[in-house]
């Protein structure tokens, strides 16, 4: 009769890596209110906010190059929406108990994001703070459970005074 050593608990680092994986794709499409898709324009924001019923708080400092739409949903969840002179949301911003709708926040700018995280998965060893770059648009998050905080932002959609530091 012949004795292993070995855990039986231990997993694979394979099957680890899958569940990682598995665990951040359903965190990314688990569904929590958000607002306006990047990309989209003030009359969008306006049409989020009442269908999310989310609560309208004071904007945040807002400047002559931008301004700040800021709401907070039912779940806690607060996004800004930095919008150009011209009405453009060039910027969106969250921080709250979960990750919001990325599908919803990013708009158009959705599937060009899993396609670059889903690359960037694969170069990445461990956790901590996701940051995308590709040539459209820039992607940040970090957090863990019940304090995810996040932005998103086209430079091209930027007003030229604005600096990525001015967006949180």
């Amino acid at each position: 009769m012949t004795t292993s050593t070995r855990n039986p608990l231990a997993v694979p680092w394979p099957r680890r890596s899958r569940a990682v994986v598995w665990i951040a794709v359903v965190m990314l499409w688990r569904p929590a209110p958000a607002s306006a898709a990047l990309g989209g324009d003030i009359s969008s924001v306006q049409a989020d906010q009442a269908r999310l019923q989310a609560a309208v708080m004071p904007a945040a400092a807002g400047t002559s190059d931008f301004n700040v739409q800021e709401m907070r949903a039912s779940s806690g969840v607060t996004v800004r929406e930095y919008l150009s002179p011209a009405g453009k949301v060039f910027a969106v911003t969250w921080q709250g108990p979960s990750v919001p709708d990325l599908k919803q926040l990013l708009g158009d700018y959705f599937e060009p994001y899993i396609a670059a995280a889903q690359a960037a998965q694969q170069k990445r060893t461990g956790r901590g703070p996701v940051h995308i770059e590709t040539a459209s648009f820039v992607f940040e998050q970090s957090g863990h459970q019940r304090a995810f905080t996040g932005r998103a932002y086209v430079p091209q959609l930027m007003p030229a005074r604005v600096a990525p530091q001015s967006i949180r």
